[in-house]
């Protein structure tokens, strides 16, 4: 059923505001996929504070152009156009949905949009294998505290080591 030109403005004011507070954006064809298989995909990615939408190429360059972000040629891409919004982490939600293209081959990934600027698949593919943001924590910490074990376990030898020998001593 068509859309009444109403709804095609609430979509496009709709996609603006996502446009606008996005990290990261990320366009895939999702022609060949069950409705089933999406809205498991749109599960997914809300668990990791994202959002997955199905859009019109016109309306989506509308509002990439009302957002401010230029120089995007939907119309090339070819296939349905599904829109990737990560909030949060620009990496987690990536890592997702390649995982999720692997696993459901009809979803292929385009290209996609980061600090409010065009990125082709080669990139897309190369955030996905970036570590996220809480494993680079978690790494950071790890060297924080590193030291600090290696420091105690040393002072904890040398008391080891006393001890035995105050133990020995005693027992001649």
């Amino acid at each position: 059923m068509a859309k009444t030109k109403e709804q095609k403005k609430q979509m496009v004011e709709n996609l603006k505001e996502k446009f606008g507070k996005m990290k990261i954006a990320v366009f895939a064809d999702y022609f060949g996929l069950k409705v089933k298989e999406i809205q498991e995909l749109k599960n997914l990615l809300k668990k990791q504070q994202s959002d997955y939408i199905i859009s019109k190429k016109t309306l989506t360059e509308l509002s990439l152009k009302n957002a401010g972000i230029e120089d995007i040629k939907l119309g090339e891409m070819e296939g349905g156009l599904g829109i990737l919004f990560g909030y949060e982490d620009e990496i987690t939600p990536v890592k997702v949905l390649t995982k999720f293209s692997k696993e459901h081959k009809a979803l292929k990934i385009k290209g996609g949009i980061l600090e409010r600027k065009f990125i082709n698949l080669e990139k897309v593919l190369e955030l996905s294998k970036l570590p996220s943001k809480p494993e680079l924590i978690s790494k950071l910490l790890w060297q924080i505290k590193s030291p600090v074990s290696r420091l105690v376990n040393v002072l904890q030898g040398n008391l080891r080591g006393l001890t035995c020998l105050l133990n020995n001593l005693s027992k001649k």
